[in-house]
């Protein structure tokens, strides 16, 4: 039984095929670079379309080299609730109704002290 085991061998662990005739897919190497200077190389297949602006590893924007500049969209910024409330309110009605409701919630409070 021994002399049918396979030895030297890590079964799963590795192909059995060789790269032997395989080319890999065409690729490009492109630049990137920071405002503070710092390069970053990106490698891209040939037929990929190239980003204008790419993340570093170190959470920086790096711009394309020799490459267009990045078109700022013109989307509406985010409105927060504050500017949606100033939409409705000017900041007197808005510092009125805050004394109102202080007013209602201390009398509240008032009366659960007493009872």
């Amino acid at each position: 039984m021994s002399d049918r085991s396979l030895r030297g061998m890590r079964l799963g662990a590795q192909s059995m095929e060789t790269e032997s005739g395989v080319e890999p897919a065409p690729r490009q190497r492109v630049e990137y670079r920071c405002a503070d200077g710092e390069q970053v190389f990106v490698t891209f297949s040939s037929e990929a379309e190239i980003p204008p602006v790419w993340v570093s590893k170190t959470g920086k924007e790096a711009l394309l080299v020799n490459g267009e500049k990045p078109v700022d969209s013109n989307e509406k910024a985010v409105r927060t609730h504050w500017d949606m409330l100033l939409e409705r309110r000017s900041l007197p009605e808005l510092e009125q109704i805050l004394a109102d409701r202080l007013k209602i919630l201390r009398e509240r409070r008032g009366e659960r002290r007493s009872a």
